[in-house]
């Protein structure tokens, strides 16, 4: 649903009357030029800083380009609009045991899902089975696109790689060992106890590497953000990009520039704090909450995402877990320590 401008508006003279607040938008500029207006008048007449999504997209990719355009223009003219950057590509975790995997919308799936995942594990490794939905055609088209975009799919590693280089791919895999690509990719999520996982990027990797992804973590008007961790929770996992923000630019990329390491500290810290106006946090200096990380650098890396099922009646999310993390201090107090929570409960709940 697409909510009209005089509706958005309304919205943001309510947080301009406030005199206190952002607008957050998530769009996907379907017309970059009018929504892109609209959204620098909606900013203009409230009078409070605004900040959007910004992504580089597989069937627009030169879309992030014109829209850092427009917010240059706009903070030119004193309207503070930001985009919020994330450091890697969003991908979708195609697996066995996952939400979804590039046989999801063949008929045969369906007995499949059906199955607890020891019963299921046990059909995917019967060869008849296997047999019958490796050659069966994928009966959406979207779904095709989507998940059995061969040549835009790469194994998941640990740790994670996530600029993997097109002789990666499942296509070029199949090149390479004649192998049937479909073959490549059953066996690959079969892996691990039928627990492998196969990376599909659908954003910002259009060209196949991270260089746009570069240019927008370095823009001026960008902030880094849209870590996702509480949605499409067996299908995405994106809730540890912070962390391979750092792990990734700062140390472990080989297909380009590197970040320094304290222009990416003061990307996640400071920089953001002093954009929502937190001027208490984001350094360290007399007087300034003790919000902190404690790292060990040199084992800093993110694991490979595992299947929990602890949410509500059992049900199943990705988690993904950190080496590393020494301590985590909020206001001075130890609550984390080395990824396991403390007895230590120094937050509070904030009203608006």
């Amino acid at each position: 649903m697409r909510a009209a401008e005089a509706e958005l508006a309304e919205i943001g003279h309510a947080i301009g009357m406030l005199g206190r607040g952002w607008l957050q938008v998530i769009s996907d500029f379907d017309d970059p030029a009018e929504e892109s207006a609209v959204l620098r008048r909606i900013a203009e007449a409230a009078r409070r800083p605004m900040t959007f999504s910004l992504l580089q997209r597989e069937k627009v990719p030169w879309l992030w380009r014109f829209l850092l355009d427009r917010l240059e223009e706009a903070n030119a003219a004193g309207t503070p609009i930001s985009g919020q950057v994330m450091g890697r590509p969003i991908g979708l975790m195609l697996g066995f045991e996952l939400s979804q995997n590039p046989f999801s919308s063949r008929p045969s799936w369906r007995e499949a899902a059906a199955l607890p995942f020891p019963r299921r594990l046990a059909l995917l490794r019967d060869p008849g089975f296997r047999a019958r939905l490796l050659v069966e055609p994928n009966a959406d088209p979207a779904a095709a696109y989507r998940l059995n975009t061969w040549h835009m799919m790469f194994p998941l590693d640990d740790p994670p790689d996530y600029e993997p280089p097109p002789e990666r791919s499942l296509a070029a895999m199949a090149a390479r060992e004649g192998r049937n690509v479909e073959e490549i990719a059953y066996d690959l999520m079969l892996a691990r106890d039928g627990r492998g996982i196969i990376n599909r990027p659908i954003i910002n990797y259009a060209d196949g590497d991270l260089e746009a992804v570069r240019e927008m973590v370095g823009h001026p008007h960008t902030l880094i953000g849209l870590g996702d961790g509480g949605a499409h929770v067996g299908l995405i996992c994106d809730a540890s990009a912070t962390t391979s923000m750092l792990t990734h630019w700062t140390r472990d990329r080989r297909r380009g520039e590197r970040l320094p390491l304290g222009f990416v500290l003061r990307r996640l810290s400071r920089d953001n704090a002093l954009a929502l106006g937190l001027k208490d946090r984001g350094a360290i200096a007399p007087g300034l909450r003790a919000d902190l990380n404690l790292l060990d650098y040199n084992r800093f890396n993110v694991r490979l995402p595992e299947l929990v099922y602890d949410l509500p009646t059992g049900g199943k999310r990705l988690l993904q877990r950190a080496d590393g993390y020494v301590a985590t201090l909020l206001a001075g107090q130890v609550t984390y320590c080395e990824g396991e929570p403390t007895a230590a409960l120094s937050g509070r709940r904030t009203r608006g």
